[in-house]
């Protein structure tokens, strides 16, 4: 079970220090930027650890496309607390998990159980209550806009999510370690780019909070499939969810007072149910 916690902790840590470097007025791409170059290092790491670094040139293209896919999602996701609150944004990030459901029923001819079908119908009413909750979040102009950003997180991440499933069906699983290294490291030289080019000043505190960033983003995976060594599926997807979500909304409200309106509250609700049946 200690895994298990770890994992929650890392996981939640994403969307915490996201919300620190907000509240900090930090350069986003810096932070990344960042957060990269730590996961790149420990993925490395992962590598050599296990022996194998070999890739094919099929596998390698893919990682550059899903390294530019990483970062822009993490600019989203960075974007969203900051706009929607840390709460609302653990929340879309976690209801992603309908996209990859969605699109191995499409693609790949899973057949949709019951479970999944109330799954996908809370997933839409947690969605109308984004909507809703952002509307009237103290009268702020900028709701259509978080809404929005909170559509883009949960396609982006589901996204990503599903490019990892695309991976394990196309690709032999000796190739992941540098698979991922690639990844990270790819999102890195991006972001990098994205620096220089805008002659963005160096910032070493939101640097030095990019690279602790970085170590959750990559510990998360490791704890997650070292709880699956010992616990089921079955119990580990959903408490992961569920802790994460819950953990974070308290965090952001003993730190930084955030608080959640009514249709917030009902949004959380809304979202957790349907993460339980779309992960059960």
């Amino acid at each position: 079970m200690i895994y298990l916690l770890l994992a929650i902790i890392c996981s939640s840590s994403l969307a915490l220090i996201l919300k620190q470097g907000n509240v900090k007025k930090s350069n986003t791409a810096i932070l990344i930027n960042a957060n990269y170059l730590t996961a790149s290092v420990l993925s490395l790491i992962f590598v050599f650890y296990k022996g194998s670094l070999t890739i094919s040139l099929q596998a390698f293209l893919f990682a550059l496309f899903l390294g530019y896919l990483f970062a822009a999602t993490f600019f989203i996701y960075s974007k969203a607390v900051g706009l929607a609150g840390t709460a609302l944004a653990t929340v879309s990030a976690r209801l992603s998990v309908l996209i990859p459901v969605l699109f191995s029923i499409i693609l790949y001819g899973e057949s949709p159980n019951i479970k999944m079908i109330f799954g996908f119908a809370m997933a839409l009413v947690t969605l109308y209550l984004f909507y809703l909750s952002l509307k009237n979040h103290d009268g702020k102009p900028h709701s259509k806009g978080s809404y929005l950003i909170l559509i883009l997180l949960l396609f982006g991440i589901g996204l990503v999510d599903f490019s990892m499933k695309i991976f394990e069906r196309n690709f032999p699983s000796e190739e992941k370690g540098t698979f991922v290294f690639t990844i990270f490291f790819s999102a890195f030289i991006y972001t990098l780019g994205y620096i220089l080019y805008k002659k963005i000043k160096f910032e070493s505190h939101t640097f030095k909070l990019g690279l602790l960033l970085g170590l959750p983003n990559v510990l998360a995976i490791q704890f997650v499939l070292a709880a699956l060594s010992e616990l089921e599926a079955i119990v580990v997807f959903p408490i992961q969810n569920i802790g994460v979500i819950v953990f974070t909304a308290i965090t952001a409200y003993i730190i930084w007072k955030e608080k959640i309106n009514n249709y917030g509250i009902a949004a959380l609700i809304a979202g957790i149910i349907s993460i339980i049946l779309l992960r059960i």
